[in-house]
C-alpha cells in the first residue's frame, strides 16, 4: 500500500474505479482540463513514446495508459508533486510503462532524447500575471497556474525540442491565449491542425481550449465541433459523460 502524507487523499481516477490516484487539495488535485486533454490527444495506440510536460501528479500519463501501450514519461518541477506522481505510478503497477522525472522542462536536454517522442502533451500554467500580487496565496497552486517557472514560449519550445518531425503536440489552455499559442506554435515549426473550444454549457463563452499541432506539418487547421460540459439543467452532456465516466 502506498503511504499518504499531510492532507493527501486517495481518489478513483475515473468512474470505472480500475485506477486510483493520490491527490492533495493544497498541493495538486487534477481537474477536468487534464481529462479533456487526455481524451483529445491523438496518441499512438500500440507503440511509441509519449512525453507529458507539467505532469503534476501524473494524471495525464495515468489516463493515457488506459488508451495506449506506448512508453510514457512525465516531467514535473515541484518536488512534492513529482513524488506524488511517482507514488501514483507505483500505486497502479505501471512502472514498466510510465516513468516520472523531477526537473525543469527548460533544462532537460541531458535527460531526455531530443526529437524522440511521437506525442508531447502539456497542461501548462495559464496565466501571465507578472505581478506577485496577482498570484495565488498557495505556492504550489501559484506555480501550477501562473507562468512563474516557465512561460508559454518555454513550453512550446520544449515541445518542439522533444517531439519528432511529424510528431504531434497537444495542449489545453484558455481561449484568451489562442493567438499567443498559434504564434508560438508557428515560431517553433509546430503547425496547428486541430482546435476545439470547450464550453460550460450552450449560450456561455468558451472557458477551455484544446489544440493539437504537428511538427513541420503543412498549414491546414480544423475547428472541431464545440464541446459542452453541462446541459441547461446542470447535468452532464452525453459527450461529457463519455469522457468523464470512460
Amino acid at each position: 500500500m502506498v503511504e499518504l502524507y499531510d492532507d493527501e487523499r486517495l481518489d478513483y481516477l475515473l468512474a470505472d474505479e480500475t485506477m486510483k490516484i493520490i491527490q492533495s487539495p493544497t498541493a495538486f488535485a487534477f481537474s477536468l482540463d487534464a481529462v479533456l486533454l487526455a481524451h483529445f490527444s491523438s496518441i499512438p495506440k500500440k507503440r511509441g513514446k509519449i512525453l507529458d510536460l507539467c505532469t503534476g501528479n501524473g494524471v495525464i500519463p495515468l489516463l493515457l495508459s488506459k488508451k495506449t501501450n506506448a512508453e510514457i514519461i512525465g516531467v514535473e518541477i515541484q518536488k512534492r508533486i513529482f513524488q506524488m506522481a511517482e507514488r501514483n505510478v507505483a500505486l497502479n503497477d505501471l512502472q514498466s510503462r510510465l516513468r516520472m522525472i523531477h526537473g525543469d522542462l527548460k533544462e532537460m536536454q541531458s535527460t531526455l532524447d531530443q526529437s524522440a517522442f511521437d506525442m508531447v502533451t502539456c497542461n501548462p500554467p495559464y496565466f501571465k500575471t507578472p505581478s506577485a500580487t496577482e498570484h495565488n496565496h498557495n505556492a504550489y497552486l501559484t506555480i501550477a497556474r501562473h507562468e512563474v517557472y516557465c512561460t508559454l514560449e518555454d513550453v512550446v519550445k520544449a515541445c518542439k525540442r522533444y517531439v519528432r518531425p511529424g510528431g504531434k503536440v497537444a495542449m489545453v489552455h484558455r481561449p484568451g491565449r489562442l493567438v499567443d499559442i498559434i504564434e508560438q506554435f508557428r515560431k517553433y515549426r509546430i503547425e496547428p491542425k486541430r482546435v476545439q473550444f470547450v464550453y460550460p454549457k450552450q449560450g456561455k463563452e468558451a472557458n477551455m481550449l484544446l489544440i493539437e499541432g504537428i511538427r513541420d506539418g503543412k498549414a491546414d487547421v480544423k475547428i472541431l465541433p464545440p464541446f459542452y460540459i453541462y446541459e441547461q439543467d446542470g447535468s452532464y452532456t452525453k459527450q461529457a459523460e463519455e469522457v468523464i465516466y470512460g
